[in-house]
């Protein structure tokens, strides 16, 4: 049986307008309820409303991410590098201004080093201690400046309205949590007594799709999965087990 990642460019041409429209939906979904939040809602006359609004957010942040990470691995856009590129840095500004270029170099690192001494993401001890490795990893100076200055200057545009802006920081912070918990340290912990598969130690959770899908857009689901078959698009993870 061929890899399920080892289409030609025109038989991807399907997943390719898939790719697309779900990236179109989740970044729409994303700035509609960014633009509603801190614009328009009052959150102390509707604290539910509030609630439910962060918690969309963070996980359309989280969605936010996954597209970029797919992009850096060419499954939003198959066969279009620069449109890859050009999606997976417009999510990532929408995200927390983060540098595409400094994310793939680290991603791909990952990739190639899963699980050892050598891989940006690997962090052995407390999940405490792992994800603070996780943030100094990804969120350096530059980062800081841009989160910063973008923050400093939406409060000054909200006027009155300025904690708003807490419905970006707050879920983009709630979101790399999600994204680390869930896609990065379940994934790839070693266990006591347990073997991993194989060189990409990673293991997939086997939780249904549904909360799959909610925790970590299946990329906890079917993290090994991801890392057999890098070019497979989130939404398609769960048919590749299958198949495979």
């Amino acid at each position: 049986m061929s890899r399920p990642d080892a289409a030609t460019a025109a038989d991807r041409r399907p997943e390719r307008m898939t790719s697309l429209a779900l990236a179109g939906l989740v970044v729409l979904a994303w700035a509609c309820l960014h633009v509603a939040t801190i614009w328009f809602l009052d959150a102390p006359a509707y604290p539910l409303v509030a609630l439910l609004a962060l918690l969309g957010l963070t996980w359309l942040s989280t969605g936010l991410f996954i597209i970029a990470h797919d992009a850096m691995h060419g499954a939003v856009a198959p066969g279009s590098p620069r449109l890859n590129a050009a999606i997976g840095q417009l999510v990532l500004w929408l995200y927390a201004g983060f540098s595409w270029r400094r994310l793939i170099v680290k991603h791909m690192a990952h990739h190639r080093h899963a699980g050892t001494e050598d891989d940006p993401d690997y962090g052995p001890g407390s999940a405490v201690a792992w994800y603070a490795k996780f943030v100094r990893t990804y969120f350096g100076w530059r980062e800081f400046w841009v989160l910063g200055s973008t923050v400093i200057l939406y409060a000054l545009i909200l006027g009155d309205r300025w904690p708003y802006v807490a419905f970006w920081a707050v879920p983009s912070i709630l979101a790399s949590m999600q994204l680390f918990f869930f896609g990065t340290y379940l994934p790839h912990m070693p266990r006591d007594g347990e073997q991993f598969h194989d060189r990409h130690n990673a293991r997939s959770s086997r939780v249904s799709d549904p909360l799959s899908l909610i925790s970590c857009f299946h990329f906890g689901g079917y993290h090994h999965e991801h890392h057999l078959y890098p070019n497979v698009p989130w939404w398609r993870l769960p048919a590749t087990r299958r198949q495979a």
